[in-house]
Order: C-alpha cells, then structure tokens, then sequence
C-alpha cells in the first residue's frame, strides 16, 4: 500500500492486523453503555443511517457480531482491552436475548447463541455460556409444526430463515453436548430436505435484485444445499446428501463456464454470488470427497479473479466493501482456500485483496477505520459505513484479522467463523502444522 496524503504516517495501517486494530478504534466510538451492558450505533455518523435496519443485538449489524470480532482482536494483538469490549457486549446480550422475537442466524436470537458461546469460551464465564443454553432451550421450544407437516420457525428454509437456525442449534450441540438441539435441528432439518425449491422465489439480499436470489447463498439454493450437505455430516443420512446433490445440481445448470472459470449470478459476493456459492461445493467435498466438488470452488474463485473486480468495480462488485456483499467476502474464500488446499495463489490473491481494502478505509480524522459503501448497488448515492459484521467494520476487520493468522504456523491461532463458514477454523494448511517449526 502506498503512502496516503491525507492521513498521518502514524494513522495509515499497513497489515492486515494493524488495519483491525484501527477499525476497533473506530468501533469503540460507536458503542453505547448502560445498566445493561453495551450495545454499539450500528451508524454513529451524525444523522447517520445504517445501512440495514437490524436489532442492536443482532449478529449482521448488531452486539453479537462485534463482540465476535473483539474477541478475534483481543487474540490476534493479545492485548486484554478488547476482551473488555467484548465482556461488556456479552453482559448487554445476556441481558436481553429474552426480548429477541425472530429466531434467524443473522437477525435474531440464534445468533445471540453463537456469540454467547464464544464468549463464554473465551472469557471463561459461566454466565453467558448459561445465558448461551437458556436461549438455545427456547429456541428448541419454539419449534412448531408447518403446515407441511414438518417443524421449523418460520417456514423459509434458506440460511436467512430456519436453515440458519439449524446450523446453529448444530453448533450448540456440539459446544454443550446437548442432544436435543441436534434432535431438533436434524428434524427441521427432514423437512426442508423434503423441499425441492424455496418456496415460492425468495427476497434477495437487499442489495441485489430479485432476480439473483434463487442460486444464491444467504436465501437461494447453494445455502439450502450447503445446509443439506452439513446434516448428512452430522448424521450420514443419505437423504440429505441426495437432497443436496439436487441443489448443486440447479446452481451447477445456471452456470456460465469460460474455459476453467465458471460464475452462477452476476454477483460475486458472500450473499448471493461466488464467494458463498463456493462455500456450498467445498462443504460437499468436505462431507462427501468428491474432488469434482473442490474443481468447482476453484472454477468459482477463477471467476472472481477473472472479473477484474475489486480493482475496477463490476456489476457483481461494485462500491461495497463488506463481508456481506464485497471484498471482505471474497478475503473469506480466498484464505479459506488456501487453508483447505495449501495453495499459495490463494493466499496472495487474498493479501492483493487486502491491500485494496485498507487502501480505500477512511480514519482521516484520527478516530479510526471504516468504510463508506453504497450497499444497496441500486441505490449509489446512499453510501454509509457501518460497525456491524455482515455490513460494516467488525466484519470487515475479522476478515483482515483471518488474512493475518494465515501462514502463522508457528503461531496458529483458531479464528471464529460463522456456522456457514466450511473452511478450516486455523487457517494454516494442515501439511504445515505437521512441519516442525523453524
């Protein structure tokens, strides 16, 4: 990166992990305390708006997510300040989860789960890993039967709707050993196996238009299939892997293939594009090995590389720059698969992504990093920057944080990834942890 005019030598980040630490400064000044705990502006500009609305302690733009990535910051610099942050955003969440009424991975009370559990873990406290199994309990009693005749929450079977909740329940299980969540989980889970579709044409990320939603991750096929192929790791039930091999089939038909490069939507994000369609082949591989399953995320990531984008901005990439929907996303599958595959193509690809990504941060005025984005792309004037993880600086700022601990192996640290995240949670490949150090 450059030299910068405008900021200060001593304000301009030049890793990844310095970059972090700036967008936690900036962070830091959006947050709220109370009796309660703390909660963060999702946009604390003067007569700011966020990008999204989105409940203060939701994991796309609210506590949840930001007390993850604090956590990730407090481990990436080993400075304890940051495990303040995220206690206190701990406390606000184990005071509040009650009044979550949506049940959804993103927007409500499963990821209040998440980042109880985590916090729990780190901190070592007991009170929020009970706040953690208190919430997952009701979420688990607030299963009820659809008119299909299977379980669920809110009928919509996509990761935005009950598919985020059954990753999660799955991620409880396995974290407090309670079989029930599982139970449930996989019932909830028979039922949108059963489903050869969503159900009627599911609404597209905000930012996109409709039309790019139904191949899509966040609440297309690729994540129902993604969620399918994760259940019959869990179970080894071949209805969920035949039900997921149905799914990729549809993204694979929608495909544009030019020699070894393939896209699916004219988007290359997390939500809707390549970035999350290419977590739903590496899960199949994962759970299944079929090495044709790994050819097709790689034939994805050619396809990012190929558009051009971050470096000119395309109709799949276009003034964004968050986990959601932009680069921060692309960093996520590009670290992710060099951890997979011991690729250094990947990884490069990933840091040249960096670059780009604290090149264009703003912290001009000594408060810290963000980044203003027109989220919705058909909208381009409305450009906002927001803290949240989905949409603003904490999730752009685990990604970087992601980006640092690779290559580490003599230092591998675990990293917190989302239940939807299927690449290695130590972002080293494994022939380098069996290396001797030095």
């Amino acid at each position: 990166m450059g030299p910068d005019p405008i900021r200060s030598f001593h304000e301009r980040a030049e890793t990844p992990l310095t970059a972090a630490v700036m967008a936690g400064r900036w962070i830091r000044t959006a947050a709220v305390d109370d009796e309660r705990g703390r909660r963060w502006r999702a946009n604390p500009d003067p007569q700011g708006r966020p990008a999204t609305p989105g409940g203060p302690a939701s994991l796309h733009s609210g506590a949840a997510g930001i007390v993850l990535f604090f956590l990730e910051l407090a481990a990436g610099t080993g400075h304890e300040a940051y495990l303040e942050d995220a206690r206190a955003g701990a406390r606000y969440l184990a005071e509040t989860w009650r009044e979550q009424a949506g049940m959804s991975l993103h927007h409500g009370l499963a990821g209040v789960v998440l980042a109880l559990t985590e916090a729990g873990w780190a901190l070592g406290e007991e009170r929020f890993e009970a706040s953690a199994v208190a919430a997952a309990d009701r979420i688990v009693r607030s299963a009820r039967a659809l008119d299909d005749g299977g379980i669920g929450w809110s009928g919509d079977p996509t990761l935005r709707g009950d598919g985020g909740v059954v990753l999660e329940l799955l991620c409880a299980a396995a974290a407090f050993g309670v079989p029930a969540y599982e139970e449930v989980a996989v019932e909830a889970g028979r039922r949108i196996a059963r489903l050869s579709a969503p159900r009627g044409r599911p609404a597209a990320c905000p930012a996109l238009p409709a039309e790019a939603a139904t191949p899509g991750f966040l609440a297309g096929t690729a994540g129902i299939a993604f969620l399918l192929a994760r259940l019959y790791g869990a179970t080894g039930e071949e209805a969920f892997l035949d039900a997921a091999r149905r799914g990729a089939g549809l993204v694979r038909a929608a495909a544009v293939l030019t020699g070894e490069s393939a896209v699916v939507t004219d988007h290359l994000g997390y939500c809707s594009g390549s970035a999350g369609i290419a977590r739903m082949f590496y899960e199949l591989y994962r759970v299944a090995g079929d090495g044709g399953d790994l050819e097709w995320v790689k034939r994805l990531a050619r396809g990012v590389k190929e558009s051009g984008a971050p470096f000119r901005q395309t109709a799949g990439l276009w003034n964004v720059a968050c986990q959601c929907c932009g680069t921060a996303g692309l960093i996520e599958l590009y670290v992710g698969l060099w951890a997979a595959t011991g690729d250094q193509e990947h990884l490069e690809f990933a840091r040249r992504l960096a670059d780009h990504l604290i090149g264009r941060a703003t912290g001009y005025d000594g408060r810290g990093y963000r980044w203003y984005q027109a989220y919705r792309r058909q909208r381009p004037g409305q450009v906002s920057a927001d803290t949240g993880y989905l949409t603003g600086a904490a999730g752009i700022g685990a990604a970087l944080l992601h980006l640092d601990a690779a290559g580490q192996a003599d230092r591998p640290r675990r990293v917190i990834l989302l239940p939807d995240n299927p690449f290695p949670s130590i972002p080293v490949p494994a022939v380098a942890l069996r290396r001797p150090a030095g």
